[in-house]
């Protein structure tokens, strides 16, 4: 029996800023952002859209009626939680409609958590292969206006549905998981912003994935040549590639353009939205999927998922017969196209411009699922 990605989405804030602006208010030369670390727009949200609206909007596009009633399970990956407490998965339950009797629960190690979301799904449909389980990754990426780790920042979800029989990509059995305690990158408890060691956290990605890509080779014998393509963590999009080029030096030029080729693909949605921490390995998933017309069915996809801290993990998929009929390009092109640009004074502004929860307000964004009102702490959002 096959389980794997049934239905798969995304969603973006409706604003972003552009890269040379952001570079020319700086002061730093454009070519660090487009070439440096491979940026060139940044999704922008404001405070009336939190972890909550992104993956409302995500799912909400790939549920029907019997998947409502299929869902036992609903996992959200997120290092944005609204609450120390409640859970977000809980509050997507009642906002999508989904059958009372489900299991609701986030999952938190950075930018790791969704696929820890989507292995705890795939045991779960092997053993129930009449149930669904939601697996969403939703985050909003932030470190401070004019800080070292602006450019890097981002926000947005993406929704999985994990089932039996699935109509786009089916789990291969190979997972290679790889855990360091290491401070790379950490947020403790109170703090806004994140503290980063960009260095340590550049060297500890490409040598995890290095390590898990050695063990995959010992345990699965898998070679490079078993992959159509390779798709990993965007923090931005050199970073991946500074990975993947570093196991290409003893291969033929052939192989590794087709490989640099693919990965450039994979890149083409995060060139525009940025760092979707949770989200960011399954946005580039989408991208290359939506954007490589060569791929073909049983071809394997190989993922690297990394969170700072430090997790790492790499899998892979098979692409199943028509995969192409159940993707939802035209919805990202639209989601692109329709965006607005702010000004980089327009998004200093809305940066700054935060939601306060200990005052009662009333709001007027129109975005489905976006937060109405405050109430006594408490988030309303609009249905």
């Amino acid at each position: 029996m096959n389980v794997g990605i049934d239905k798969l989405n995304f969603f973006i804030p409706s604003y972003y800023i552009d890269m040379t602006e952001l570079a020319n208010a700086r002061g730093v030369d454009p070519a660090k952002f487009h070439i440096g670390i491979g940026q060139d727009q940044m999704a922008i949200n404001p405070k009336t859209q939190d972890i909550v609206t992104f993956a409302a909007n995500a799912a909400q596009h790939i549920l029907n009626a019997d998947d409502l009633a299929q869902i036992d399970m609903i996992i959200v990956a997120t290092e944005s939680g609204i609450d120390e407490s409640k859970a977000s998965a809980v509050i997507l339950h009642r906002l999508l409609g989904i059958q009372p009797f489900a299991r609701s629960f986030e999952i938190k190690e950075a930018c790791y958590g969704a696929t820890a979301g989507l292995q705890f799904a795939k045991e779960h449909v092997s053993l129930h292969p009449d149930k669904k389980v939601l697996v969403i990754a939703s985050d909003i990426a932030k470190y401070g206006l004019a800080s070292g780790g602006e450019p890097t920042q981002g926000a947005g979800a993406v929704a999985m549905l994990v089932s039996a029989q699935p109509k786009i990509l089916a789990f291969e059995n190979d997972n290679v998981m790889l855990t360091q305690d290491i401070y790379d990158f950490w947020r403790p408890i109170g703090y806004d912003f994140p503290l980063v060691d960009g260095p340590l956290s550049n060297e500890t990605y490409i040598q995890s994935f290095q390590k898990v890509w050695k063990e995959n080779i010992r345990k699965n014998h898998a070679l490079l040549s078993d992959y159509a393509a390779l798709v990993f963590h965007i923090p931005y999009t050199k970073m991946g590639k500074k990975a993947l080029s570093s196991i290409l030096e003893d291969v033929s030029e052939e192989e590794k353009k087709r490989l640099l080729t693919r990965y450039e693909q994979s890149t083409t949605y995060s060139r525009k939205t940025g760092n979707m921490y949770t989200g960011s390995l399954y946005l580039g998933l989408i991208s290359l999927l939506e954007n490589e017309q060569n791929l073909q069915a049983n071809e394997r996809i190989g993922l690297f998922s990394y969170g700072s801290g430090s997790v790492a993990e790499f899998f892979s998929m098979r692409l199943v017969e028509g995969y192409q009929q159940h993707l939802l390009s035209d919805l990202h092109k639209k989601q692109f196209d329709q965006r607005t640009k702010l000004s980089i004074e327009e998004y200093e502004s809305m940066f700054s411009d935060q939601l306060n929860i200990e005052t009662d307000n009333e709001f007027n964004d129109q975005t489905p699922y976006s937060i109405v009102k405050t109430n006594n702490t408490i988030r309303y959002y609009y249905e």
